[in-house]
């Protein structure tokens, strides 16, 4: 399944020495011809009639550079309106509207430190002081309440091909908002730091944001978010088509990763995202500041 990762055993072209070779990866493709997306992001084409054999193998270990690098350009994809940087926190206000918005989230190893500072701030905005805690990043005690446990769901990116029904724009339209279904403001859904976003409608009845940022460690993101489908239009492939088109829009401005964040209990959404390779890297929960 694409997402997986393998090694292949395959047939060098006839007189090549040695005859075979192995590539380690990730799946990227499956049918007539086999791309694998090595470690060092090249990809490797193999014609299915020249594979050996294929392994899958248990996923690579996931460093805390890596949680923190995809949180801080996931951090900039959904920063609400107002951002403020603090002893390693980016603290972020969206009038209320979304948890993403409006928490603080610790990027910096400094970052333990602080948290008084991070409850004044959103006292003095008539927020509750919201924590994101990834996994790593911030240590929770075991008698801490959380709420809304989140999977960060992660994929290499390939060029994607153009869907003329899916269109796309840099603001929601009208009709973007009302099949949202959701009152968040504008300015909140069009927020973006040092990035680009779009907004994808397909069908008359599917949505979704798309975003590109940039990592501390120069990786670039496509994040996939507001995926919504109007309930007598499901089943039907649409938000497959959709987050298709995004991740294609985000692979053409640079992006060579991509991620989603599904809340824990939404079956639904991760057994989308799974089936088109994604695969989880971690989870994140949100905390209140004034239980820490």
């Amino acid at each position: 399944m694409a997402g997986t990762r393998v090694v292949v055993r395959y047939r060098l072209p006839a007189g090549s020495e040695p005859p075979l070779t192995d590539v380690i990866g990730h799946l990227l493709d499956t049918g007539p011809t086999l791309r694998v997306r090595t470690k060092r992001g090249d990809v490797v084409e193999i014609a299915e009639a020249d594979v050996i054999a294929i392994k899958e193998l248990s996923a690579a270990p996931v460093r805390t550079a890596d949680i923190r690098n995809l949180e801080h350009a996931a951090a900039l994809a959904w920063p609400g309106v107002e951002q403020f940087w603090l002893d390693g926190w980016l603290l972020r206000f969206g009038h209320g509207s979304t948890r993403r918005a409006n928490s603080a989230v610790p990027l910096n190893v400094s970052a333990t430190f602080g948290i008084r500072q991070v409850v004044d701030w959103y006292s003095s905005r008539g927020l509750p002081p919201l924590i994101a805690a990834p996994d790593r990043l911030l240590r929770v005690p075991p008698d801490v309440p959380f709420d809304a446990e989140t999977v960060v769901m992660t994929r290499d990116l390939q060029t994607g091909i153009a869907n003329s029904a899916v269109t796309i724009v840099d603001r929601p339209d009208d009709e973007w908002l009302r099949l949202y279904q959701r009152d968040v403001p504008v300015e909140v859904l069009t927020a973006v730091v040092d990035g680009e976003v779009a907004f994808a409608t397909t069908g008359r009845a599917a949505v979704g944001r798309g975003a590109v940022t940039a990592a501390p460690d120069g990786t670039r993101w496509a994040g996939l978010a507001a995926v919504h489908v109007v309930s007598d239009a499901r089943r039907r492939g649409l938000a497959r088509e959709l987050c298709d088109a995004l991740l294609g829009w985000g692979a053409e401005r640079g992006a060579t990763r991509a991620y989603v964040q599904v809340l824990g209990d939404n079956v639904a959404a991760r057994s989308l995202y799974e089936s088109m390779g994604f695969v989880v890297q971690h989870m994140s929960r949100y905390v209140d500041a004034r239980s820490l």
